[in-house]
């Protein structure tokens, strides 16, 4: 199977690229390597796929409507993994138009591609941060999140709704993946565990929001990957008891569209989190307290029934495994 992977230069998507390859498939990767965080680390994800058979990289952006379409028509990928996106909600608040550009944009050039190329189905990377003002717990798919509270959410929720109306008008399959927390080797340096560990390493001090109280599914980037390559295997239609009068937020009775959670469903609070990372690096954090920032929920927790009753997954990897994980890459990366 040929599979076009937006954002191969990146966290979750050289992931994904790595286990698509392994089991046989052929991966066109998209990517334009931008400087959002250090392109290095990208270089140094990309390089460990473009001498592995199967692999074919393009280095463009997804505005760019030409090289989208290229890709498209010269690889003509059955199946589509869109991971590529402008991520880190407060990055958003500074940079409104960038945000725009590569989330909606560029998600409406993927959805073009897939239309006029007979895609056989489209996963893409969606976010919990789509619940927002939401407080019932755990999340779940079923329920409505209509309160975004940052323009990267905010744009997520729109993949959501466009992705709909694509596979309403025109028979796509679509599968969107609402992300919670992930964390893992080859990480993103603008997330919480590559900064308090950089910083601990350092001697610096961490800025704990909240002071820590507030908690997260934190969910260990293989998981992810496990659950992003059973669904981009499980192709959805429509959902036959689906009903307009009561839609479901999750299914469609009028598209082969579905919604699914992948987060681990054992929220860990942030101040346990840091514990975890202590007693990795063995070293003692020093923590700034700050009150919760603009644009953060107190609270994130995993309805996964869905994932596990129609894919067959559930995310398993604790904290304390996971954090270990990335530790061990992290010295061995930077060699500290």
């Amino acid at each position: 199977m040929k599979v076009l992977v937006t954002g191969t230069a990146g966290f979750i998507g050289s992931h994904v690229a790595q286990v698509l390859l392994a089991r046989g498939d052929e991966v066109v990767g998209f990517d334009n390597l931008n400087d959002y965080y250090d392109v290095s680390l990208k270089q140094a994800r990309l390089a460990r796929l473009l001498d592995k058979p199967g692999y074919t990289h393009i280095t463009a952006d997804l505005a760019d409507r030409a090289a989208v379409e290229q890709a498209f028509a010269t690889h003509k990928p059955q199946r589509v993994v869109h991971l590529a996106a402008q991520a880190g909600g407060r990055y958003a608040a500074e940079n409104p138009h960038v945000y725009v550009q590569s989330n909606v944009t560029g998600f409406l050039h993927i959805l073009e591609g897939c239309r006029h190329h007979d895609v056989q189905h489209l996963v893409y990377a969606s976010t919990s941060s789509v619940y927002g003002a939401n407080r019932a717990m755990p999340f779940s798919e079923h329920a409505p999140a209509e309160h975004p509270l940052t323009l990267y959410a905010a744009t997520k929720k729109a993949n959501e709704q466009m992705a709909h109306s694509y596979a309403h008008l025109y028979g796509i399959p679509c599968t969107g993946l609402r992300f919670f927390t992930v964390y893992g080797p080859w990480g993103r340096p603008d997330m919480a565990l590559f900064l308090f560990t950089r910083a601990i390493l350092e001697g610096k001090p961490i800025r704990v929001f909240n002071h820590g109280h507030h908690k997260r599914s934190f969910t260990y980037v293989d998981d992810i990957v496990e659950g992003v390559v059973r669904t981009l295997d499980r192709v959805p239609g429509k959902d036959p008891d689906w009903s307009g009068e009561r839609p479901d937020p999750a299914t469609s009775g009028v598209a082969p569209y579905r919604l699914y959670n992948i987060g681990n469903e054992q929220p860990v609070e942030l101040l346990r989190y840091i514990e975890v990372l202590e007693a990795c690096l063995g070293r003692k954090a020093v923590m700034e307290m700050l009150p919760l920032q603009p644009g953060d929920v107190p609270d994130t927790e995993a309805d996964v029934s869905d994932l596990i009753a129609n894919v067959g997954y559930r995310p398993v990897v604790p904290v304390e495994a996971g954090v270990a994980n990335f530790v061990r890459w992290y010295r061995e990366y930077y060699r500290v």
